[in-house]
């Protein structure tokens, strides 16, 4: 079982410094628009910019950070982009109590801790693969993406309460506490880590930027997969926002059931995580991109038919446990072929490439999915990104075409 099977120490603090953070955001997910919206009044235009040109433009940022990591030491990274993210997310509780507070730095905020989130996972990825042996490196993600969606599931309930009990700033505080256990529980980690073959050296050339999106593009494999993902993650979180208008204010839903029904499925996310590992052992790796690629697609089209009442409420629920049971069996496969199909000196910019893509297809389609809705109503919307996600199953690799090429032959070039 995924469970019980023993990575070492080094490995342990490492899970227990993600936990650490993924508990803490748990605690304040939605934290910067709900203060948005409670302290500074803001409308539905600063709510939507705050969350998609915040980590639009921290993507952005992200960009010249992919050499800076791939060539220094990956746990002075993780450290510092913890306290990065600890130091911004503390500013909102102190420029609250001396009554400075404003729309701008929570903007600002924003882009800071996204790009300081893309950096941190590019350097905890290209760490991981050369902490743990190759064949665990299935196990160690699904213990990541397990622990992610149960801190999803217990977390915004929890701080929910938090916030009615203490206010709205309660949230941040965790979450900004929950990046310094983080780095606490990185440093905690012992033995010496081997220095990149370039640490140190300056400038790296411009092209470097790139390359980790011309080995994702040049990979048949790696391509077909990242396209389809940013495709997918885009379209499912554009659904967020317009969800919350049908369930709130068209369909009347209490704020407790609405948290309810996104809460509840995450435990589902523990299904498919712990599965991971024993369904590649016996269906295959590629059925799995297929099969499980597949089915993450086609329930969305389901919250376009939600009703008021009960039923309305368990119709979420059940779609949204059939996606998180897909997305949680499928993640932890994707990212551990996606880290053996990297050779070493490119896993941070490959990592880092992946992630902005992906964040700026959230942005664009969660912006175009809002001016959609704006246009014709949430539902209409929600059917058309249900149609829509419907077509990426072609994206999906038909054959493991990425095995004919050995990953750690490929040169590294000149940097």
């Amino acid at each position: 079982m995924v469970g019980r099977r023993a990575l070492g120490r080094e490995f342990g603090w490492l899970w227990a410094a993600y936990a650490a953070s993924a508990y803490g955001s748990g605690l304040g997910f939605g934290a910067l628009p709900l203060i948005a919206v409670m302290v500074l009044h803001a409308g539905p235009a600063e709510v939507s910019a705050l969350s998609a040109v915040g980590p639009a433009v921290g993507a952005l940022i992200a960009v010249p950070l992919a050499p800076w990591v791939e060539f220094r030491r990956k746990r002075p990274v993780m450290i510092g982009m913890d306290l990065v993210r600890f130091a911004a997310m503390a500013s909102i509780p102190v420029a609250y109590a001396f009554g400075r507070l404003g729309f701008v730095q929570l903007l600002v905020i924003s882009a800071v801790v996204a790009a300081a989130k893309i950096a941190f996972g590019a350097a905890s990825g290209a760490y991981l693969k050369a902490l743990v042996r190759p064949e665990d490196l299935l196990v160690a993600n699904a213990r990541f993406e397990s622990t992610n969606w149960s801190s999803i599931a217990v977390g915004p309930p929890l701080g929910g309460a938090a916030i009615g009990v203490f206010g709205p700033v309660t949230t941040v505080v965790a979450d900004a506490l929950g990046y310094l256990l983080s780095a606490l529980g990185v440093t905690a980690i012992r033995g010496e880590e081997e220095a990149p073959e370039r640490a140190g050296r300056s400038p790296v050339r411009a092209g470097a930027l790139l390359d980790g999106w011309r080995h994702i593009m040049g990979h048949p494999g790696l391509r077909s997969l990242y396209l389809n993902q940013i495709l997918v993650a885009g379209l499912i979180m554009a659904t967020e926002p317009l969800l919350a208008v049908l369930l709130l204010r068209r369909l009347g839903f209490p704020p407790w059931q609405y948290g309810l029904a996104f809460a509840a499925p995450c435990l589902g996310g523990l299904i498919g995580s712990r599965l991971a590992r024993r369904v590649v052992a016996r269906y295959g790796r590629d059925r799995i991109f297929r099969t499980v690629g597949t089915l993450r697609a086609v329930w969305l089209i389901g919250l376009a038919f939600v009703r008021p009442g009960v039923v309305g409420l368990v119709t979420v629920m059940a779609v949204e446990l059939a996606i998180i049971v897909s997305m949680s069996l499928y993640s932890p496969v994707l990212a551990t072929y996606r880290l053996e199909q990297t050779p070493g000196h490119l896993v941070a910019r490959t990592l880092t490439a992946w992630s902005i893509g992906q964040q700026a297809s959230v942005a664009v389609l969660t912006a175009l999915a809002g001016l959609l809705a704006g246009a014709t109503g949430p539902r209409t919307a929600l059917m058309a990104a249900g149609l829509l996600i419907l077509a990426t199953p072609l994206l999906l690799p038909r054959q493991d075409r990425a095995s004919r090429r050995e990953p750690e032959e490929v040169s590294p070039g000149p940097s």
